[in-house]
């Protein structure tokens, strides 16, 4: 579920194919599991990718009501290690006025759309479910107030940031724990190439070679500004274990690694004057004890983007 050593820094090229063309389809419910009275399952076709994906939906205590997405790590949740199996976000959120949306899946991906199908990723154009088939579905489904924010650890915590440069008027809040914001340098290439290589991905089907438009597109510190007039909360730890870790091999040399990713994008914002809280922990080793407690510490500050409790 972890971002993984930087010490991994080469990229495989291969020749970029051309884009695959989205199933003649239209985004639909295909099926709702009830779980609890108040969560459920709710499998979605996306015709981008032309698969079903599941999510996991607390519903709000109350509605009309606004939505977070809540992205897992590098697993995708598949792997049965996500907010959903480890953390107590089901009991967290039961009496918040807010829905909840966990999609499972995008292991290895970042998130994001990528240009070319890859072998073992496959079609993976997890940005438009995101921004654009998820949220519609949710929001006819649930009768939402239209209002959103998103988060994601790990892996996912620089993906979240991503998406909400990328789709800048859907979000009103987007939150990192434990995360990496990257940019398109060589330090931030190595270490998103090193994720998508540990699924045994090429990071050319992704965004095409390093210093494309692919890449520029994505790059966060470059695109910052962008996310001005947002709530933003980014958090990490120092990678020394501590009474906060709990649930999960502690990882500290991740953590770090991820402190400093979060330090210095933390420092980008505020040389732009775009205000973000930003929680430098002393202890703690990306462990889901850690990422729950951002968790729960994050939420009053989304809530009020979010215009709800």
């Amino acid at each position: 579920m972890a971002l993984v050593s930087l010490l991994v820094t080469a990229v495989a090229v291969t020749a970029l194919s051309a884009p695959a063309t989205a199933a003649p389809d239209e985004v639909r419910v295909i099926s709702e599991t009830p779980i609890t009275r108040a969560v459920t399952r709710i499998d979605i076709y996306s015709p981008s990718m032309d698969q079903v994906v599941s999510n996991h939906v607390i519903r709000a205590a109350d509605g009309p009501a606004p939505t977070l997405y809540l992205l897992t790590g590098i697993g995708g949740g598949e792997d049965g290690i996500s907010w959903w199996h480890n953390t107590e976000v089901r009991d967290f959120f039961a009496d918040k006025n807010v829905n909840v949306v966990l999609p499972i899946g995008g292991a290895f991906s970042m998130y994001t759309d990528w240009h070319a199908d890859d072998p073992i990723i496959g079609r993976a154009r997890w940005q438009t479910y995101l921004t654009r088939e998820l949220p519609a579905i949710v929001d006819a489904y649930l009768h939402t107030t239209g209002r959103n924010a998103i988060a994601g650890v790990s892996m996912s915590g620089g993906s979240a940031v991503d998406l909400a440069i990328q789709a800048p008027h859907l979000y009103q809040a987007v939150a990192a724990y434990s995360g990496c914001p990257w940019s398109a340098d060589v330090f931030g290439v190595a270490m998103i190439s090193a994720q998508v290589l540990r699924g045994g991905g090429n990071p050319v089907n992704m965004w095409g070679a390093p210093g494309s438009d692919g890449w520029r597109t994505h790059d966060a510190f470059a695109r910052a500004g962008t996310l001005a007039g947002k709530a933003i909360y980014l958090s990490a730890a120092s990678g020394i274990p501590g009474v906060i870790d709990r649930s999960g091999l502690p990882m500290p040399p991740v953590e770090a690694i991820a402190s400093r990713c979060t330090a210095a994008f933390a420092g980008r914002l505020a040389a732009l004057g775009v205000p973000a809280v930003h929680v430098d922990r002393r202890t703690g080793s990306h462990t889901w004890g850690l990422f729950e407690t951002d968790l729960r510490n994050s939420w009053p500050q989304l809530a009020r983007a979010l215009g709800t409790r």
